[in-house]
C-alpha cells in the first residue's frame, strides 16, 4: 500500500471484489492531472464502509474503472457534533468548512444571523470542500454541509437532547466554561463578524441546552473562532480527549 498516495471519496459501495466506475472529473484528475495508469493503487472511502485499497483496471481520458482489493481502515465516525456558523467572505467560509471536516464535525450548518455579511452560499461547493478535506486528512467520513437557515428558526426548533456551546465574545477573558460539561450530542455556534444581536442573545438564553463559553482573552475573527472552538470542544469532550 506504500504507493497508494491518493485518496478518493466515491459514492459506490466498497467491498473486496467490487468495481468502481469513475466519472469524467475523477478520471481527469487521476489520469490526466496525477498521471496514474493501469495498475496504480488508490485509497477509496464513502462514509459508510471504511477505507479500501483499489487498483486502476481501466484508464481513459473521460472514464475509468477501479478494482477494489481489500479494506485498509474501518469506518471511523466523528463525534456527534454540529458546527453552526454565520457565513463570511467566500475564502474564509471555505476555510471554516475545510477545518470543520478535518477536525471532526459530523454536520456543518451555515446560519443567517442579524449581522451576517453573506446570506447566500454555494452548498454544493462547500460540500465539495468538505469532501476534499476528508480526502486529505485521512478521514473515512464526510460531514454533511446543510443549506443556510435563519438562526432564529434553528433555535425555535432546537432538539431537546443536544447541548449548544454558544461561543460568546462578551465572555472574552473568562474561563471557558466546559469544566462540568458531559459528553453526548453537541453543537457549536460561532457568530458573525459583527457579533450577536440583543434579540439573538435573548433567544439563546431561553434555551436550557445552551452553554455560553469563552474562547480566551481576545475576541477572535470568525474563522479563527471556529478552529478554536472545535479544538476546545474536542480536547474536553470529543475524540481527542
Amino acid at each position: 500500500m506504500a504507493d497508494a498516495k491518493i485518496r478518493l471519496c466515491v459514492e459506490h459501495d466498497l467491498a473486496a471484489g467490487n468495481s468502481v466506475p469513475l466519472d469524467r472529473d475523477q478520471a481527469n484528475y487521476l489520469f490526466n492531472v496525477m498521471r496514474l495508469g493501469v495498475g496504480a493503487h488508490i485509497l477509496l472511502f464513502n462514509s459508510r464502509d471504511g477505507e479500501f485499497l483499489a487498483e486502476v483496471a481501466d484508464a481513459g481520458k473521460r472514464r475509468g474503472l477501479l478494482a477494489v482489493l481489500h479494506q485498509t481502515k474501518p469506518l471511523q465516525m466523528p463525534p456527534d457534533l454540529w458546527l453552526l456558523f454565520a457565513p463570511i467572505k467566500k475564502a474564509r467560509t471555505d476555510f471554516i468548512v475545510e477545518k470543520a471536516a478535518e477536525m471532526g464535525a459530523a454536520r456543518i450548518c451555515p446560519v443567517q444571523t442579524e449581522y451576517t455579511n453573506s446570506d447566500r452560499i454555494r452548498q454544493d461547493k462547500l460540500q465539495a470542500h468538505a469532501m476534499e478535506a476528508a480526502e486529505q486528512c485521512g478521514g473515512t467520513y464526510v460531514p454533511e454541509v446543510a443549506g443556510i437557515a435563519k438562526l432564529r428558526s434553528v433555535l425555535e426548533t432546537w432538539p431537546e437532547d443536544r447541548r449548544l456551546m454558544f461561543c460568546d465574545e462578551a465572555l472574552a477573558g473568562r474561563a471557558p466554561g466546559l469544566a462540568q460539561a458531559k459528553r453526548g450530542k453537541w453543537a457549536i455556534l460561532i457568530g458573525p463578524e459583527g457579533g450577536f444581536s440583543d434579540a439573538e442573545r435573548a433567544a439563546l438564553s431561553k434555551i436550557p441546552q445552551s452553554l455560553p463559553v469563552s474562547l480566551g482573552p481576545r475576541i477572535l475573527r470568525a474563522d479563527t473562532a471556529a478552529v478554536a472552538a472545535l479544538t476546545l470542544w474536542q480536547s474536553k469532550l470529543g475524540d481527542w480527549a
